[in-house]
């Protein structure tokens, strides 16, 4: 190809799919070991340092020697336990660094790789040491979290507007006595983007659910479902943990601390446009001072740490998809929970949601289908079988 052929970066290159499923692979890879280590003791901190250095590891191993296509952590690994919603990846310094799970916590973990640019992110919910069945508002919970990250992935679909999920996703919850996390934003990505126009909004409060334009959804287009379920009442806080995760915007400004400077000169090189951990700086202190003149002036976002109140438990499911001609793919995602292990007496009683939970990703029989619908009208007890034999 000459200097002056512009490359096709979109789904209709076969190649950016081929990217997109190898870091979802990656992904998927570093998020089952993760999964092993949280066990009853096990530190948050280290866990969270173990998924980026595996994802450092496995994507160091691909595409070497080709010039030109950066490869790494499109989303550091965060631990969140319990009633901490999102981002919790502590620094050494912070108290949080001595926080260890315990059998029975409902630990969220999101992380992601990117292959070129291009993110295969994912989040899964795990209880630790579960081997019991679980019964309660966990229960209730994961079967809502479940089924409506289900049902907003196969509403993804060319033709369908962006309120089409949001109303799916607050209707499933609602069935199980839950609700979605307000506000919470699900977005379109494309390469090097992970925080694209189009958006999804959970729950929305009037103030932010203007700020929400109206999308279609497209053939060709690649989503980040991003579905927080809380026993709660769907309202969650900015913690009182430290902030840890940032990523790079495209705004301009010229910095006045010379260590603000050198902070963002080195977050430009070696993390580019994809979220970091401020662990991955050298120098904490120096990384704290700069880090906050570069987010007053809105250099950098931050990824705040969320809380709701101890006690409620929040739940996670995040998938990427790619919008294809031969329908919805899966480029990174959580592994089907055992729902016959998470008992509830609750269950969707929509018809029209339940069909859209059990229609394919891709056409499939019919009998396929009311597998599906009957698992998700039972409470969930039959939705494993269902999912395995696809």
């Amino acid at each position: 190809m000459s200097d002056s052929e512009e490359v096709d970066y979109s789904l209709a290159n076969p190649d950016t799919l081929t990217k997109y499923k190898l870091a979802g692979e990656i992904s998927a890879k570093v998020l089952d070991k993760v999964k092993a280590a949280c066990v009853d003791g096990a530190n948050v901190m280290e866990i969270s340092i173990l998924g980026d250095k595996l994802i450092e590891e496995e994507t160091a191993k691909v595409y070497k020697g080709k010039k030109g296509i950066a490869k790494g952590i499109a989303f550091p690994t965060a631990v969140s336990p319990n009633h901490i919603a999102t981002h919790l990846s502590p620094l050494p310094s912070e108290p949080e660094a001595e926080l260890t799970l315990k059998d029975g916590d409902v630990v969220k973990i999101s992380l992601g790789a990117h292959i070129d640019g291009f993110a295969g992110i994912l989040a899964e919910t795990i209880v630790v040491g579960s081997a019991a069945e679980i019964t309660g508002p966990i229960a209730d919970a994961i079967n809502a979290a479940w089924y409506a990250s289900e049902a907003a992935i196969r509403l993804v679909k060319p033709g369908n507007k962006n309120w089409d999920v949001s109303d799916a996703v607050l209707s499933i919850a609602e069935s199980y006595g839950t609700k979605p996390l307000e506000d919470m934003l699900s977005h379109e990505q494309t390469r090097n983007v992970i925080d694209g126009t189009k958006r999804i909004i959970l729950n929305p409060s009037e103030g932010k659910k203007k700020g929400v334009d109206t999308a279609t959804f497209e053939e060709g287009e690649v989503y980040g479902i991003d579905i927080l379920i809380t026993t709660g009442e769907g309202k969650v806080k900015k913690s009182e943990s430290r902030t840890t995760i940032y990523k790079k915007t495209d705004n301009t400004y010229s910095l006045k601390l010379k260590a603000s400077r050198t902070i963002y000169s080195d977050i430009q090189k070696r993390f580019g446009p994809f979220p970091f951990t401020t662990r991955a700086l050298e120098d904490e202190k120096k990384a704290r001072m700069g880090i906050q003149e570069c987010t007053q002036h809105a250099l950098l976002v931050p990824y705040d740490v969320y809380e709701d109140k101890k006690g409620e438990i929040v739940v996670q499911f995040f998938t990427t998809i790619a919008v294809t001609k031969n329908g919805i793919i899966k480029i990174a995602g959580p592994a089907t929970p055992d729902l016959s292990k998470f008992k509830t007496e609750k269950k969707i009683t929509d018809e029209n949601l339940l069909k859209v939970i059990a229609s394919s990703l891709k056409p499939s029989s019919k009998k396929k289908n009311k597998k599906k619908s009957k698992a998700a009208a039972n409470g969930g007890e039959e939705a494993s079988a269902v999912e395995d034999a696809e």
